[in-house]
């Protein structure tokens, strides 16, 4: 650590008296800038009652008077600020630097891969189903229809079957 010599230390000091003079200038020019907007205090003590009302009307108008003055300032900033907001749009509009609009939240991958899983199952089943279907009966023959097989393949219970489909044939020509 390095050492301070003598100027070092005398110049710290005087910084810091400048300082401390400086705080104290500036706390007494608050103070009176404080007294002149308030006003002195008015004497209150052994005052008859009219004097206290008159007292008390003095301190009603100052009151009056600073919300008016409150008022009208808050309105100023009020507009200025429209002022400014609106030169500030107009200079972004010169520029060509627009205000970005907030983006609207993105759904999740995965939610994007089971809608398209879904659309894609929906379009293969209609596909399916939107077909015209091909009546079979147009394009088939009557006599493909009935059995060919002879009457002691079908056994017993394939006669009686037999025999009914035969007559269903004749009755049909």
């Amino acid at each position: 650590m390095k050492y301070l010599s003598g100027s070092d230390s005398l110049l710290r000091k005087k910084a810091a008296e400048e300082l401390k003079r400086e705080q104290e200038r500036k706390a007494e020019e608050r103070r009176k800038i404080i007294g002149q907007r308030t006003g002195s205090k008015k004497p209150t003590e052994g005052a008859n009652e009219a004097a206290l009302q008159q007292i008390c009307k003095e301190y009603y108008d100052r009151i009056a008077k600073l919300e008016n003055l409150k008022y009208d300032l808050e309105y100023a900033v009020i507009q200025k600020d429209f002022v400014v907001n609106e030169l500030s749009i107009e200079v972004n509009d010169l520029r060509g630097k627009f205000v970005k609009p907030a983006l609207k939240k993105v759904s999740k991958y995965d939610q994007k891969l089971e809608r398209m899983a879904k659309v894609a199952a929906k379009a293969e089943s209609d596909f399916r189903n939107n077909l015209k279907r091909v009546q079979s009966q147009k394009f088939t023959l009557a006599d493909d229809e009935k059995q060919t097989r002879p009457d002691w393949a079908l056994g017993k219970k394939g006669t009686e079957k037999a025999e009914t489909e035969t007559e269903e044939v004749e009755l049909e020509d």
